[in-house]
Formats: structure tokens, C-alpha cells, sequence
């Protein structure tokens, strides 16, 4: 059972979903980091939301890439792959997590919320793709659609300008404009079992580290990590 206070607080959130959710018990799961269990014996919560994260995951990708292949006649296979990963990025599903105040409602470990966990776009990009797999499992496709097309629609309009987030590319360009300085990345830790893999990349200008990123491939990972450089450089707004 799930306490009252939790309860009337997942209400709010069903609230700003404008949705009707009768399982708020998955619901909580889907809102549960795994440093939440490793602090609370006897919690109401057995289980974290990495399982709900992976179909999540796959919901969200199947949302955006129906939505691109209708939306863009137009574009080949390729141009709509970069589009959809832009779209379905850490940092595009974190921004919509903050859209609606999803780390209000996260269940998080004291350690990691007092090192900002809670505002962390790795944990909410996860948080959000949980959530939307505990919405798909109740309401199916349909309800979930809305709720991810509405909370990316400033990302979705980055990428009709052509803006893929293509950072990696951005950053380069950006180090080539200064005479002789130099980009490189590396992975810096891998976690997790090999079917939902989490890796760490930092980003080093002329040997200085710069940022870390987060991603479910190296790739993405390196992605995110030239991003929180860009950021970090005052080339783009958080």
C-alpha cells in the first residue's frame, strides 16, 4: 500500500498530466531511484524504476519516430534517425521531466538529492521514460502520445530549424576557432548489465577536463558531455 502522503502526491502530478492513472502504485515505482531502496528498509517500494525505464524507453522511441516519419515526408531514413535522436537525447527527456516538475515526485537516496540527484538530467531522462512506461502499461499509446509530444514541442521546434543537436560537432568547431587548442573525449565508467548499460564520458580541452555526460551508448554519452561543455563555455543557455 501506498502511504496517504505519497498517495495525494502523485495525485498532483496525475493532475498536471491531465490524465485519469487508477495504478499509483506503478506509478511510484516509475518515481523511485534506486538510491531510494538502498537507505529505506522496510519501504512500501521493493523495486526501482529500471524496468519501467526500459520500456519507457522504447515507448518514447516509437512515440517520436511515428511522429517524425508522419510529420516529415520529406526526409530520408538517415536525416530522420538524427532527428529522433535529438529528440529522445538525456537532455531533450530531462527538459521535459522539469516541464512538469518531475523531480518533485522522485524518490531519491539522501546522498544523491543533497549532490542534486534530484535536478540531475540523467535521473530525470530515466524518471521520465519510467513514467511513461507505467502510463503506456495502464492506458496504452494513445494516452501516452500527448504527454511526450506536448512536453518536447520546443526541441521539436530546434529540430525543423535543422538543429539536430549535433554537439559534438558544435563543440569542434567551436575549439577550431581557437589556434591550436584540441577536443577529446573519453569513457570514463560503464555500469549497469550489459541489456541497460550507462556510460560516463568526459569532454578535455587541451588535456583540461571540461564536463561529464551520462548516456545509454558511448556515444550518447559523449554527446551529453559536449553539451554541459557548451553550457559550461557561455556558447549555449542551459
Amino acid at each position: 500500500m501506498i502511504p496517504q502522503k505519497r498517495e495525494q502526491h502523485l495525485k498532483q502530478l496525475i493532475s498536471r498530466l491531465n490524465i485519469s492513472l487508477n495504478n499509483l502504485e506503478q506509478l511510484s515505482i516509475a518515481l523511485t531511484h534506486p538510491s531510494f531502496l538502498l537507505e529505506k528498509e522496510g519501504s512500501h517500494i521493493l523495486i526501482n524504476n529500471q524496468r519501467l525505464e526500459y520500456l519507457g524507453d522504447a515507448v518514447v522511441d516509437l512515440v517520436v519516430g511515428q511522429y517524425l516519419f508522419e510529420e516529415f515526408p520529406e526526409k530520408p531514413e538517415g536525416e530522420l534517425t538524427k532527428m529522433r535522436a535529438a529528440l529522445v537525447c538525456e537532455a531533450s527527456l530531462a527538459s521535459a521531466a522539469r516541464r512538469v516538475g518531475l523531480g518533485e515526485y522522485l524518490l531519491i537516496g539522501k546522498g544523491e538529492r543533497g549532490c542534486g540527484g534530484a535536478n540531475r538530467s540523467s535521473n530525470l531522462a530515466d524518471a521520465w521514460e519510467a513514467m511513461v512506461g507505467a502510463i503506456y502499461l495502464e492506458l496504452g499509446i494513445d494516452a501516452v502520445r500527448p504527454i511526450i509530444l506536448n512536453n518536447i514541442q520546443q526541441e521539436i521546434a530546434q529540430v525543423r530549424k535543422g538543429h539536430y543537436g549535433d554537439y559534438k560537432t558544435q563543440l569542434q568547431e567551436e575549439v577550431q576557432r581557437r589556434k591550436d587548442d584540441t577536443v577529446s573525449y573519453e569513457i570514463i565508467r560503464e555500469e549497469g548489465p550489459d541489456h541497460a548499460k550507462k556510460f560516463t564520458a568526459c569532454v578535455r580541452i587541451n588535456d583540461v577536463v571540461q564536463a561529464e555526460g551520462e548516456g545509454k551508448t558511448k556515444k550518447e554519452a559523449e554527446q551529453n558531455a559536449a553539451c554541459r561543455t557548451l553550457i559550461k563555455l557561455g556558447i549555449i543557455e542551459q
